[in-house]
């Protein structure tokens, strides 16, 4: 079972499932989970090989929508499920499998189509950083910065090192083994009929007008909006707009 984190406890409604990105976890979205939570239950998760959530040994989209139709049964489902990114995928393949458990799906500033970007060059930079010189999460950014100029991504990256532990909470080496998979979108079948958000930040390019046709054909039902001013990282860029939106749609 994945780590998960839950917020409010108005259980007349159904809860709302947040899902995060590559190298991300629920801590990440806390403050939107917060302030969701006033009506509603709110549950974040660690994905696997992400956070406290357990190692495993395929970070495939089937693999990964399992687990959170087994984190829906677990809450008393189904459920409402805001997913970014790799998280986005991952609740598209779960809606398209196992539509009974998604009431309304949000999904963030992602397609299901494949992506020729790798994140590799990160893993590698996390993999190369000599840990046992590490006390402080700045002597980390410090020796990161030559291999990773931005410094907000930095700030992202280091949000899953354990310093005192001097270990990453990424399972690295399955990461980099399935890049391609998490930066593609597997083959499926079937629609899934429910009310479907997508979500882009303005700023941003993985959400591209060519994919309109794909992302229909499987989610009749979809509508499109974007954050102005916002780039990948809509949520932690805007979050204010973002929780306006998702609130809105939530609440339709």
């Amino acid at each position: 079972m994945l780590a998960m984190q839950t917020f409010g406890d108005d259980t007349a409604r159904p809860p709302i499932l947040i899902v995060h990105g590559l190298f991300g976890s629920g801590r990440n979205w806390g403050v939107i989970a917060k302030r969701l939570s006033d009506s509603r239950r709110v549950v974040t998760v660690d994905m696997r090989n992400h956070g406290d959530s357990p190692r495993a040994d395929d970070q495939s989209y089937a693999a990964m929508a399992e687990d959170l139709a087994e984190v829906i049964e677990e809450i008393g489902g189904p459920a409402d499920v805001i997913g970014h990114s790799m998280g986005g995928k991952a609740a598209m393949v779960l809606a398209l499998d196992r539509p009974a458990l998604v009431n309304r799906l949000i999904v963030a500033d992602i397609a299901p189509v494949d992506y020729g970007h790798s994140q590799l060059p990160l893993i590698e930079a996390m993999q190369g950083l000599d840990l046992s010189g590490v006390e402080t999460r700045s002597d980390a950014d410090q020796a990161l910065a030559a291999a990773i100029p931005e410094t907000p991504v930095r700030a992202f990256l280091l949000q899953s090192l354990d310093v005192r532990e001097k270990r990453w909470k990424l399972n690295l080496d399955v990461l980099a083994r399935d890049m391609e998979k998490v930066t593609g979108f597997p083959e499926v079948e079937g629609t899934f009929e429910g009310p479907t958000l997508f979500l882009a930040g303005a700023e941003s390019d993985y959400v591209q007008p060519g994919h309109r046709s794909r992302i229909k054909a499987l989610f009749p039902n979809a509508q499109q909006a974007k954050i102005p001013g916002a780039g990948h990282w809509l949520h932690a860029e805007k979050p204010r707009e973002f929780e306006a939106a998702a609130r809105a749609f939530l609440e339709a």
